[in-house]
């Protein structure tokens, strides 16, 4: 689990900003569908994180959210996995998702948009590292979201719902590029895959049907309900 720390660095877009904004943006369109806006970010830190948007298509039924710029600097992976130090984020919303400019005023429509933000420039604010089966907490305590969800904390795994293709980009540089899936959980769940390990909830959220589309309003399946008939005797 990654908690956050009082950063250390001050702020400051990194000199390769957006290095990798084109090589990203073609990698979508050529796996994915092509990319009808993307999300420019005005102000930045440490590194300049934009979002494409790709809309939903029958064959693909949710909207699709990518990120370019956190791969512009390594992140502090450990010696045994230093080949795993360059990643891009996704988040997949609903297709009724509101994402106009006036829809993401209420932060209600823009958390996810946030979380992806927030999850790209983490590593490279507090020098760790974001990989598979990470989970991170929204605070500490971890807050929820957004007042209509009681989602509170992130895990990254693999978008399962994209092609396999997609997975990994290798840029004309060579560097390799790995996109992590923003899958929301509830602290009950981020708790059992601290305790059970991440493979324990990972099996719950597939026989709960929950996949790596975001649902804010999905059950929480480490809680139980409560009994409706009482105890039997």
């Amino acid at each position: 689990m990654l908690r956050h720390q009082q950063r250390e660095h001050a702020f400051g877009v990194s000199p390769d900003a957006q290095s990798s904004l084109e090589a990203i943006g073609a990698h979508i369109e050529r796996h994915v569908d092509p990319v009808s806006l993307v999300f420019d970010e005005f102000v930045s830190d440490i590194v300049h994180v934009d979002i494409h948007l790709v809309p939903p298509a029958p064959h693909r039924p949710f909207n699709t959210l990518v990120t370019s710029g956190m791969s512009d600097l390594p992140m502090a992976a450990p010696p045994d996995a230093s080949s795993c130090s360059h990643a891009e984020l996704v988040a997949l919303l609903p297709p009724d998702w509101p994402l106009t400019q006036e829809a993401l005023t209420d932060e209600d429509n823009y958390w996810p948009l946030r979380q992806l933000k927030m999850l790209a420039r983490l590593p490279h604010e507090q020098d760790t590292w974001l990989w598979v089966d990470h989970t991170v907490r929204n605070g500490d305590p971890p807050a929820p979201f957004a007042p209509s969800t009681e989602l509170c904390c992130a895990m990254l795994e693999p978008p399962i719902s994209l092609p396999p293709e997609f997975m990994t980009l290798t840029t004309p540089e060579g560097k390799q590029i790995v996109f992590l899936a923003f899958i929301p959980l509830y602290l009950e769940e981020n708790d059992h895959a601290l305790k059970a390990g991440p493979d324990a909830l990972l099996d719950l959220l597939e026989r709960a049907g929950v996949r790596d589309i975001i649902d804010p309003a999905r059950a929480n399946v480490c809680k139980r309900s409560p009994r409706r008939w009482g105890r039997r005797k």
